[in-house]
């Protein structure tokens, strides 16, 4: 099963289980990390799932689409390098180590 490497907003640090077929938002809300809100439940629509994938991951995932970067770019911790909503971060074992940041809101 991949791991995430998760750094949430006081700076702790812990690895998570992630299924194959989630996404890391929920990965993360099942492990309890609770500054993911994740309010619309990984629709796409809120933006209280935002992260900061590390450098040397944001390259392995897909491009964020047009409606999701339309979210996040209006947030005062948008950094386009780096940030997505962890809702369309979809989990595959080609992803084990992922490396996140939970993002100030």
């Amino acid at each position: 099963m991949p791991q995430i490497s998760v750094t949430d907003l006081d700076g702790s640090h812990r690895l998570i289980s992630a299924p194959e077929g989630v996404s890391a938002m929920e990965a993360m809300r099942a492990a309890g990390v609770s500054s993911i809100a994740a309010v619309c439940g990984g629709q796409c629509s809120c933006a209280t799932c935002h992260v900061h994938v590390d450098p040397s991951w944001a390259a392995r995932l897909p491009q964020p689409g047009e409606f999701e970067v339309e979210l996040i770019s209006f947030l005062d911790s948008y950094d386009p390098a780096r940030s997505r909503l962890s809702c369309q971060i979809k989990m595959t074992a080609a992803l084990d180590g992922l490396a996140l940041d939970v993002a100030p809101s």
